[in-house]
């Protein structure tokens, strides 16, 4: 297999229908990333993960640099050996994490100095250590690592990071190409900032084409800004990127949210929302989610969706499940994890079908009238 191959087989509108092929296997596109956030998609063991469909997984560079440590994990052989998935594996850059979750963060031209949310030790994460940590990881597809500054920042707030997220998507280039047996058979994606504004969009995409990516994420997004303000934005920052190249929008999302995004041109996601939602009573259905802990659900004998194929849906009823789940059972989010992971990747090959067959918007129109039907 090569190092890192995409072809796009087929088109609809802007969205596109390829494949992204690596040493360990295929990825089809548009793709859905189950986030394994501490090596380990929650309540799913990683063979039931891959029958639901997922080709590959996220893994998050901020948790497993302070838990286990990633020196730990490349000395016990790796993050795909420790976690038993031998398929590719995407790791962010750790860049998020260190700015939502630390308290005591300070920010400068080397990087960002923050203290754990874990036991309140220092540490100081920068382009070169992001892409040092992620190397020892193993990582398939690295991200470079940027800063980011909240959309209802001022221009000049939003200009400045994103000017310092350019300048170190260099470093995290000149990082990662250091690492030679590593950049041998891994991928490295930068990540387009300038939260809403689309003169800074194109200056940061233009600034990431001149360094020269394997891939670009749209950054930024999914933050708080609304369906229709991340719309407004992806109508023409997906465009602004090299067209031949995977477009990756992080952190999204709702099922209608992935459908928009792939109508534009999006080709991978990750989102923690199927394994969270599964944890809280959340199920997916193509008539919209529901909460399996309302009462009635209590004695209803039909699967979580009827229209769903996977084992959960084929064995047991929505009052088992309900009741494992008011029980505090950990058997009920397991079986409601495994459901939201069979739902979004169905939603994806639903879409690569639609594409393929140029039927795209039908299908997500269809979808989105279907889906807003029913809440409860």
């Amino acid at each position: 297999m090569p190092r890192f191959q995409f072809t796009i087989h087929a088109t609809d509108g802007k969205a596109r229908r390829g494949t992204i092929a690596m040493q360990r296997g295929e990825i089809r596109t548009p793709a859905f990333m189950p986030v394994g956030t501490a090596a380990t998609v929650k309540a799913v063991k990683p063979q039931d993960v891959r029958a639901s469909g997922a080709d590959i997984l996220l893994g998050n560079t901020y948790h497993l640099m302070l838990r286990p440590t990633a020196e730990r994990v490349h000395k016990l052989g790796g993050l795909h050996k420790f976690m038993g998935w031998d398929r590719p594996i995407l790791t962010d850059s750790g860049g998020y994490q260190v700015m939502s979750l630390s308290e005591l963060t300070k920010r400068s031209e080397e990087g960002v100095a923050f203290a754990s949310h874990l036991d309140g030790s220092r540490h100081m994460m920068s382009p070169e250590r992001s892409m040092e940590i992620q190397r020892l990881l193993g990582s398939d597809i690295v991200m470079a690592f940027d800063e980011l500054v909240p959309t209802t920042s001022t221009r000049e707030v939003q200009a400045k990071a994103m000017e310092r997220s350019m300048r170190w998507a260099k470093r995290s280039r000149a990082g990662f190409d250091s690492g030679e047996e590593h950049a041998a058979r891994a991928a490295l994606f930068g990540i387009q900032q300038g939260a809403l504004d689309e003169g800074l969009r194109k200056a940061s995409a233009d600034a990431l084409k001149d360094i020269g990516f394997d891939g670009y994420a749209v950054g930024g997004l999914a933050v708080g800004e609304g369906q229709e303000a991340m719309f407004g934005v992806l109508d023409y920052a997906p465009g602004q990127l090299d067209e031949t190249k995977p477009r990756y929008l992080m952190g999204v999302g709702k099922p209608d949210d992935i459908v928009g995004a792939v109508e534009r041109g999006i080709d991978m996601f990750d989102c923690v929302l199927p394994t969270r939602s599964g944890r809280t009573g959340q199920a997916f259905t193509r008539h919209g989610p529901i909460n399996i802990r309302n009462a009635r659900f209590a004695e209803d004998q039909g699967p979580l969706d009827p229209a769903c194929a996977c084992p959960v849906c084929g064995t047991w009823s929505r009052a088992y499940i309900h009741h494992l789940v008011r029980a505090g059972e950990i058997l009920g989010a397991m079986l409601m994890t495994e459901h939201n992971l069979w739902f979004y990747q169905a939603l994806m090959a639903d879409l690569r079908a639609a594409i393929e067959e140029q039927r795209l918007t039908a299908f997500a129109n269809d979808f989105r009238a279907k889906y807003q039907a029913t809440k409860g």
